[in-house]
């Protein structure tokens, strides 16, 4: 069950364990809408923490500690950090399920690495799925944490690259350009908007404090005459 819901909320989709009732069906598709958005939302959170130390800071060290060129310092650290990634995800694990699954050897074991942290999830390979696999509960549990962990480095290593001074500027080319008369008149309908708002407001203010004010009767002339003579 754990796997099932790590790859419905990974977006892996195996689909070596579906459901077959129409309430299983429709439970997933809520589980799913429901869960999808909320994973994202989590895993967004951890790397924007995790750049910070293991990126952003690393980088500005260097720059500031020993005045190397930031964006030299940036391209060696994202080479590095991918290098990292790929050995602790990659290159290691495929070789422990080498050896934990019977008839998968390193290539077929690098392939579910790649097709399952990529969140292909094409489903011919699904590790901990023979008769005769040992602590197979434990099994699972621990490559639901491996894929948790290496869809957040995956994650990481994607936000440092787009992080880089080049890709910066390629990304550039993609972007929609704003002509600058264009920013001016939404610049100057912004004011006349505001402008128009603001002396809505004070003349609104003003009526009210023309009838928050206390009504006072003039008194007639004749009366003011009568009382003198007396």
């Amino acid at each position: 069950m754990s796997g099932q819901s790590s790859a419905a909320l990974g977006r892996l989709g195996y689909g070596h364990t579906v459901p077959l009732s129409d309430g299983g069906k429709a439970f997933c598709i809520i589980y799913s809408v429901i869960g999808i958005p909320f994973t994202l939302l989590f895993l967004t959170a951890v790397v924007q923490r995790i750049i910070v130390y293991v990126t952003r800071r690393p980088v500005l060290y260097f720059h500031i500690r020993w005045g190397f060129s930031k964006q030299i310092v940036a391209i060696i650290h994202a080479m590095l950090l991918g290098f990292i990634t790929v050995s602790c995800f990659f290159l290691i694990p495929a070789a422990i399920f080498s050896v934990l699954e019977d008839d998968w050897n390193f290539l077929e074991s690098f392939y579910f690495c790649f097709i399952s942290l990529s969140t292909i999830g094409l489903g011919d390979y699904v590790p901990g799925e023979g008769y005769n696999q040992k602590f197979r509960e434990l099994y699972k549990i621990g490559i639901t944490c491996y894929l948790l962990l290496g869809l957040i480095a995956m994650l990481v290593v994607l936000e440092t690259f787009c992080e880089l001074h080049e890709l910066k500027k390629f990304r550039k080319l993609f972007y929609v350009k704003k002509d600058k008369e264009e920013d001016q008149v939404h610049i100057m309908e912004h004011d006349q908007l505001s402008f128009s708002s603001i002396s809505d407001q004070a003349a609104s203010m003003k009526d009210d404090q023309k009838a928050n004010e206390p009504f006072v009767t003039s008194q007639s002339p004749t009366s003011n005459d009568s009382s003198l003579n007396n």
